[in-house]
């Protein structure tokens, strides 16, 4: 499993795929951050679903890191992108046999694979952490926006939960990648797929029968990585009942999967 997960860690390295995707975390998250205090004072709002975070709410010591948690569903999308690709692809080219001849215990290699694909999550939140932090200093003087607040043993605090929250949200996106590469096969499907149903789909049926918000997995997903109820939603789940079903959801998917992975012919 340690060789699976080297090999796999290594194609992660890639300066266009490591590079891009750290790109994009830094493009995006910089944006969102910059946003809260660019439009602190617009009427049209500063946030998600045009909801306005306040100055005083960005002096709290949870203030500094408010940037971060709401760039949460873009970092769930990029680990998507990458544990599907990264899985499907090795149907599409037919690597999966040469990984196979190495490694024949076929769940120790979905294990590697896996936590190699961790790994580059926990880089990308790491990075997405940083780069709002640094961004929410650079501007707070422009947004008269007090910071004193943000560098006591609180604001350490709130950080380092926002950070938990943020990181299993990404993880449980990854792991939906991996799913869908899996009993899809190929990278374009399963990112199309998911993005589609996650961005699309949930968002439609949400709006039509708003109850199930509660059993979705992106809408559990939004109330894990905020820590509670998400900015603009109003009857969400309490933050306990969330993890606790969208966990079910992903082992219960991953042992199915997993035992679709065991029995099916690599050539199908």
């Amino acid at each position: 499993m340690i060789h699976v997960f080297r090999a796999e860690w290594r194609k992660l390295r890639r300066p266009t795929l490591l590079l891009g995707s750290l790109g994009v975390v830094i493009g995006v998250t910089g944006l969102v951050t910059s946003l809260l205090f660019l439009l602190i004072d617009s009427r049209s709002g500063n946030a998600e679903r045009g909801e306005r975070i306040t100055r005083e709410i960005l002096e709290l010591s949870s203030g500094v890191s408010i940037g971060f948690s709401n760039s949460a569903g873009l970092l769930g999308l990029v680990a998507l992108c990458v544990f599907a690709a990264q899985t499907a692809q090795e149907y599409t080219y037919g690597t999966l046999r040469n990984l196979l001849v190495r490694q024949p215990r076929r769940i120790q290699l979905l294990i590697g694979k896996y936590l190699s694909m961790v790994t580059f999550a926990v880089t990308t939140v790491v990075i997405s952490a940083l780069t709002s932090i640094t961004v929410a200093f650079a501007l707070s003087g422009r947004a008269k926006v007090s910071t004193a607040a943000w560098t006591t043993p609180d604001a350490r605090s709130a950080l380092i939960h926002t950070f938990v929250n943020v990181l299993i949200s990404t993880i449980g996106y990854g792991t939906v990648g991996m799913i869908l590469g899996l009993l899809l096969r190929s990278p374009i499907s399963s990112i199309s797929i998911g993005i589609g149903w996650l961005l699309v789909v949930e968002s439609i049926i949400a709006i039509a029968w708003k109850p199930s918000s509660k059993w979705m997995p992106g809408q559990l997903l939004s109330v894990v990585s905020s820590g509670g109820t998400p900015i603009g939603m109003t009857d969400a789940l309490s933050y306990s009942q969330a993890l606790i079903r969208v966990t079910l959801y992903l082992v219960g998917a991953s042992i199915i999967v997993g035992w679709l992975f065991k029995r099916r012919d690599v050539s199908n």
